[in-house]
């Protein structure tokens, strides 16, 4: 193997995290490379607008935040190769990631894949998704131009997605579990003043009902007084909490019982050389700026580490 084979730091994962940690290792002239499945830019691509990241004080498209996310890693030399990681394992001191497109090695290596929407265990979602049960809005809203649809959930994710979805639906029906809302205060006064809005408070969805044509109904029910009832909707958006995407990291590798990675404050796991960043670890906030810290603490903390393999 020779020093063009090897990388100082493999970064998998290309949002917010991954892009941050790329910019922090291209700069310091780490030799770098993010893996990304998809496109760059992550799980950010499936919203609209981002109102809270600082220097934006109009909010910005996260197209557009992606797009500077990206031009600022390209001017320090972003290497990026589209790849699905199927797993990962030490050899000596080296890191193999194992991918769709071969083995890559390196010194260190960061975890920044991000997590995906956890799923609602109800009959017929998963027998509807992509007609009718998404976990989408940006990406499906506009199929329900002027009809009533639905979301499931009450954090911060569920109101903020039922708020953008009244620029098409006629009607967004929020169903939530509790009697109040988990979401910041500022988004919950922004979806009790959207008329557009209907809440259905300490409510589940038991089932998604539909035909040939895809999604028809919602079979509900009312945990305060047990009663079940059915809603007429064509779509169904569930956002009821995350989950990571960190299937491919080695057993061995400590996670919280929901199975985020955990990470001491350098971002360092227990195993040497491997660091996590991002919505992947296991913290109390996952936002992007949250994300990008992370990314640039892993980076200068992965960078420390490859050198003293070279010195070693």
């Amino acid at each position: 193997m020779t020093r063009s084979d090897l990388y100082d730091i493999v970064i998998i994962g290309g949002g917010p995290a991954g892009l941050a940690a790329s910019l922090y290792a291209n700069r310091a002239r780490y030799k770098t490379l993010v893996l990304e499945k998809v496109g760059l830019g992550g799980q950010l691509l499936s919203y609209e607008k981002v109102d809270n990241y600082p220097g934006f004080p109009e909010g910005i498209s996260t197209f557009e935040l992606v797009e500077l996310f990206k031009a600022q890693a390209e001017k320090f030399g972003l290497e990026h190769r589209n790849a699905d990681v199927t797993g990962m394992e030490t050899e000596g001191s080296i890191q193999v990631i194992h991918t769709s497109e071969g083995d890559i090695r390196s010194k260190a290596v960061i975890v920044a894949s991000g997590c995906s929407p956890q799923k609602l265990g109800v009959k017929g979602e998963v027998e509807y998704t992509g007609r009718g049960v998404s976990y989408c809005a940006i990406c499906d809203g506009p199929f329900y131009r002027n009809e009533e649809v639905a979301v499931v959930g009450g954090g911060d994710t569920a109101v903020e997605e039922a708020i953008y979805l009244t620029k098409f639906a006629s009607r967004v029906h929020l169903i939530h579990r509790r009697d109040e809302l988990r979401a910041v205060k500022i988004i919950q006064e922004e979806a009790f003043e959207n008329e557009k809005i209907t809440i259905h408070w300490n409510t589940v969805v038991e089932e998604v009902i539909g035909g040939n044509q895809g999604v028809s109904e919602l079979s509900l029910r009312d945990l305060a007084t047990g009663k079940t009832s059915s809603l007429q909707v064509p779509g169904v958006f569930i956002f009821v909490g995350l989950i990571p995407n960190a299937d491919f990291v080695p057993a061995g590798v400590k996670r919280d019982p929901q199975g985020f990675i955990i990470t001491d404050d350098t971002m360092a796991t227990a195993v040497p050389g491997l660091y996590a960043a991002g919505d992947v670890r296991s913290k109390s906030l996952r936002q992007i700026v949250t994300a990008v810290g992370d990314g640039a603490t892993a980076a200068f903390n992965a960078g420390r580490y490859a050198e003293s393999l070279a010195h070693a």
